[in-house]
């Protein structure tokens, strides 16, 4: 049954994945496809996915050979007269034609080479916005957090923080809502918290991703501090806590005869009763009551959460929602788009620092997968895909030869100084991006299926 389960999951991911990356390759390419049409260039194929040797489906339209490849990892639109992935050589040996691309002035094959990126950076703005016109926001200011933080990793301890801190500022810039803190965390190089009623600058250490990634975590750093408040368990559930007895809303005051309040008390006193059985002491209602729960071999009862709304009736946190009329979702779809884009240059810059060791969380399609929910999730759906097309945009602009932002340098080169690459030269340049682009794809889906980066 596990089995059944977890390949269940495997292919709802794997579904969403695949839905997402169609639309966003469609997409990118109809930014370049509409350009070289608008500067009247010929283009000879409009491809999702890669075909080579043969193609899942094609038909030819005019001079344009519409298809879907069997090779998922990208796609392509072929214009006439473009040294691109095709590596089409004996075209190039033949005359320039006034159809090709390498016959229009510098400043056109700039704009169809950024018209990929322009069209993802738009449909960001869109689907934020149409997501913010539909289901609005939920946010949870940190003045509401009563009772602070919840370190759920041993890391966020060893730098410093401790269960109840009521988190100030990151970076020395005041935080306005919890959704921000575990990102900015991740990014950022100082914390400010105040502990019973005393302010304590804490030092992120430079390293904290790369420790993260060795320690395998998978969740989230920090949460708002929970009650030790049961949840509501699912008719199928077959969780200990559930055989022993526990019920929705039973408030857990002690284990073992140590008194607890929040979750965060109870994983210490379970971690030394793996695979044995707990005492505990519930509140129900007016009634006092004792059970006794298996402890699984991880040190887990099975208690479920409450839902958000349920803390928030509590008192435990507030949730401010807003609702977004069609014409004002617009300019605030920007405002988060921009928001991501920063937030995906920092993690970036991450990366790019061999002293934080980023690098080594490096993923590929199957970490992009898991991002997604185990069960199909509009809203989660699109909120992603929103973002891997930001992604998608910084990426293709970076100045890499065989991504557009390689052929973007090379055409503002041209606009500079009046010369034009020798187009031999571009073969090359090609050819060294496209072997560049596979090793960084090899070593990202190697870190997802064999652990290379441990």
């Amino acid at each position: 049954m596990l089995l059944a389960i977890n390949f269940a999951d495997f292919g709802m991911k794997a579904a969403q994945l695949l839905l997402s990356l169609s639309i966003l390759i469609i997409f990118h390419e109809f930014g370049h496809y509409i350009t070289a049409k608008w500067f009247k260039c010929r283009v000879e194929k409009f491809y999702l996915f890669f075909d080579p040797w043969f193609s899942l489906f094609k038909k030819k339209k005019g001079e344009t050979e519409y298809g879907i490849g069997w090779l998922p990892l990208g796609g392509y639109v072929k214009i006439s007269g473009m040294i691109d992935e095709s590596m089409d050589k004996e075209a190039m040996k033949l005359p320039p034609q006034p159809w090709e691309f390498r016959s229009k002035p510098a400043w056109q094959r700039l704009i169809i080479m950024i018209g990929g990126v322009t069209v993802n950076v738009l449909l960001a703005f869109i689907i934020y916005a149409m997501i913010l016109y539909k289901w609005g926001e939920d946010r949870i200011p940190m003045s509401s957090l009563k009772d602070g933080i919840w370190t759920q990793d041993q890391l966020m301890n060893d730098i410093g923080l401790l269960n109840g801190d009521k988190i100030i500022e990151i970076n020395g810039k005041s935080i306005a809502y919890f959704g921000e803190v575990n990102s900015k965390v991740l990014t950022g190089k100082t914390i400010l918290v105040e502990r019973n009623g005393e302010k304590k600058l804490i030092n992120i250490p430079v390293n904290l991703v790369e420790r993260l990634i060795e320690n395998k975590r998978k969740k989230g750093l920090l949460s708002f501090r929970i009650p030790a408040i049961v949840g509501a368990y699912d008719a199928k559930d077959t969780l200990y806590g559930k055989k022993a007895g526990l019920k929705e809303n039973d408030k857990i005051i002690a284990i073992d005869g140590a008194p607890v309040a929040f979750y965060d008390e109870m994983y210490p006193i379970l971690q030394k009763k793996k695979s044995a059985t707990a005492d505990l002491v519930i509140v129900r209602n007016a009634d006092t009551l004792k059970l006794t729960s298996k402890v699984d071999k991880e040190g887990r009862v099975g208690i479920p959460y409450l839902a958000l709304e349920q803390y928030q009736s509590l008192g435990v946190i507030k949730i401010e929602h807003q609702s977004y009329g069609f014409f004002e979702s617009f300019p605030a779809g920007v405002k988060k788009t921009f928001e991501k884009l920063a937030y995906y240059i920092d993690q970036f810059r991450l990366i790019l620092n061999p002293k934080t060791g980023a690098y080594k969380g490096i993923g590929g399609f199957g970490s992009m997968g898991a991002i997604f929910p185990s069960s199909w999730d509009w809203e989660s759906f699109w909120n992603i895909t929103a973002f891997f097309s930001i992604i998608l945009a910084f990426m293709n602009l970076l100045p890499i030869p065989a991504l557009d932002g390689g052929h973007v340098l090379f055409t503002l080169v041209e606009m500079i100084t009046g010369r034009k690459p020798n187009e031999k030269f571009l073969e090359y340049a090609q050819i060294v991006g496209m072997v560049i682009l596979f090793s960084l794809l090899i070593y990202a889906n190697g870190n997802d299926l064999f652990g290379w980066n441990k």
